[in-house]
């Protein structure tokens, strides 16, 4: 019998703890006007996953509405954002950077490149692709 891989990971205060099963489906660099105020960053590397393949491990993040049908969890002791969900869609986005090996998982493509910093690099441009891996 195949077992799928597990990655595991949580918040800075390690609180909050949460488990994937399997492989993500993609990898992206978020560079959205929401996602930079949701984390106080330039930009946000997701993954996205089955939802029925993400389990909660310890704590309970809270959660927040930042736009209609979009659910943010985040840990409410440390503030580590860790979860982004649309309504009605079978997948979870999770914050790259709170995996325990978030090395493994660079991220492929940007969404919402239009809406970039422009100080900040895109991946689709060659001199962005050298500096972010």
């Amino acid at each position: 019998m195949n077992e799928l891989p597990l990655h595991e990971g949580g918040c800075l205060c390690g609180a909050v703890r949460y488990r994937i099963e399997g492989e993500p489906l993609t990898s992206g660099l978020c560079h959205c006007a929401s996602c930079r105020r949701a984390s106080g960053a330039p930009a946000v590397a997701w993954l996205t996953v089955h939802r029925d393949r993400f389990d909660w491990l310890t704590g309970a993040p809270f959660s927040y509405r930042s736009s209609p049908g979009v659910l943010r969890t985040f840990c409410g002791q440390c503030g580590t954002p860790l979860t982004y969900r649309r309504a009605g869609e079978e997948t979870l986005d999770v914050t790259t950077a709170t995996l325990d090996a978030p090395q493994d998982y660079p991220p492929r493509e940007d969404t919402w490149p239009e809406e970039r910093l422009p100080w900040f690099p895109c991946l689709a441009s060659e001199a962005g692709a050298a500096r972010l891996g």
